[in-house]
């Protein structure tokens, strides 16, 4: 069956939107109320965590963001470029410090998060000859909707859809929307604008329904293959991940059995193993066992990307870890 996603060969995965470090705080409880001990700093955005993982992976891949010009800055712009992922559109904020998110872990694995994206370089970047040049010869546009709260983001991601579509290229939208990030009216429209032009969804969870604007599973799928989503990836967490495809096809990928350490970043390795897979060329199914390894690995070590895989280190996972039945 033919890939309903551009090929890796016409140009590079772009992820545009906030690039963050991340705090953890090693106590478990409710919020940030008192003092406590903190572990990082991490390289964190979901954005940035999605293409770690294409470019780990062996794709093409690029990051349109901004950082400032402190060690923060330095932590996330060279793990990147460790990565394989093309950071030369990642502008340096001589005046703004890099973005950053606090954490901590409640006891039902729930978290609280502090954010500082909005007055931070995280948000203050824009269109620019150098990101023109790149979104020319981009082969995919990844949206996080995460980002859609960056206004300098939207900006981008606007002008590159129309962009990359032109020459053929695809789009993948992950809803991952937190409570703590707040959309107003016409950012919610933008949103679904930009799901109904998806190729691919990959959203977690409830995730799905409200992308759909429809409630229950099956009714939601039904509903983005109407509004024209050419592929679903559901992810279940520990209950798996689906495929569903546009004439019916539907694939269940079990769940690695791993022991949980630190679970932000699993959805967006997920992601970035999915897509990357897909555009090298492999099937529905190869990329879900992919997929699915990478973000059981992730949660495996403490930090965002830290788990994030090569396709050597995913093969070894993959042989040596159990599935769920």
């Amino acid at each position: 069956m033919t890939s309903v996603l551009a090929p890796d060969q016409l140009g590079p995965t772009v992820c545009v939107g906030e690039i963050l470090v991340e705090i953890v705080a090693t106590t478990v409880g409710d919020g940030f109320l008192e003092a406590q001990p903190l572990v990082g700093p991490f390289a964190s955005g979901a954005p940035a965590i999605f293409i770690s993982q294409c470019g780990r992976l062996g794709g093409k891949a690029a990051m349109v963001g901004a950082v400032g010009d402190d060690d923060f800055g330095r932590v996330n712009t060279d793990r990147l470029k460790r990565d394989g992922v093309d950071v030369s559109t990642i502008s340096i904020d001589p005046d703004y410090p890099t973005g950053s998110a606090f954490v901590r872990y409640r006891k039902d694995g729930s978290r609280d998060f502090v954010y500082n994206i909005a007055t931070s370089a995280a948000a203050r970047f824009g269109w620019s000859q150098a990101v023109a040049d790149l979104i020319n010869r981009s082969g995919h546009l990844h949206v996080m909707g995460s980002a859609l709260s960056v206004p300098s983001a939207r900006a981008v991601i606007d002008k590159a859809v129309d962009i990359v579509k032109a020459r053929g290229g695809t789009l993948s939208v992950d809803p991952n929307i937190r409570k703590e990030l707040k959309l107003d009216a016409d950012t919610e429209r933008r949103f679904s604008m930009l799901v109904a032009a998806a190729d691919l969804l990959l959203p977690s969870g409830e995730e799905l329904e409200r992308a759909a604007g429809v409630e229950g599973e099956a009714e939601a799928i039904r509903r983005l293959f109407e509004i024209g989503v050419k592929e679903v990836v559901l992810k279940r967490g520990a209950e798996g991940a689906t495929y569903f495809g546009r004439e019916g096809d539907r694939i269940d990928a079990p769940a690695f059995v791993v022991q949980q350490v630190d679970p932000t970043g699993a959805g967006d390795c997920f992601g970035g193993a999915y897509l990357t897979c897909r555009r090298l060329g492999m099937s529905q199914k190869e990329a879900l066992t992919y997929a699915s390894a990478a973000g059981a690995r992730n949660v495996t070590v403490l930090g965002p990307m830290e788990g994030a895989g090569t396709q050597q280190e995913l093969d070894a996972f993959i042989a040596s870890t159990e599935r769920r039945s």
